[in-house]
């Protein structure tokens, strides 16, 4: 009763295991111009929240912005599901371009 509870156990270690190594092995974000675009959109992220704190926008405005952020990440996602987790020179154009009309925006 023992040996089985334990090679029970063991598997069940070992399908955990396997899960979380294929979860970290499938990260996507380990491709350089996918993470140049996530590092500038957290960054962007980041100026909306401080413009915001410091009162140079509107609560309005910043939720617009925080939704236009929002697109250009759902379209990075996008790109990147048709490219097995790599975006394009030219998919990277489009979002930098996306992303400097949000930056002027923010002011």
């Amino acid at each position: 009763m023992n040996f089985k509870r334990n090679a029970l156990l063991a598997v069940m270690g070992l399908v955990i295991a396997g899960g979380a190594v294929s979860t970290a092995s499938a990260d996507p974000v380990f491709h350089p111009r996918r993470a140049e675009v996530n590092e500038r959109l957290a960054h962007q992220n980041d100026r909306i929240d401080r413009a915001r704190m410091d009162g140079s926008i509107s609560g309005a405005k910043a939720r617009r912005l925080h939704a236009a952020d929002r697109r250009v990440r759902m379209h990075e996602r996008r790109y990147a599901f048709f490219h097995h987790g790599h975006i394009s020179r030219a998919e990277q154009h489009r979002l930098n371009r996306q992303e400097n009309r949000i930056s002027h925006r923010i002011g």
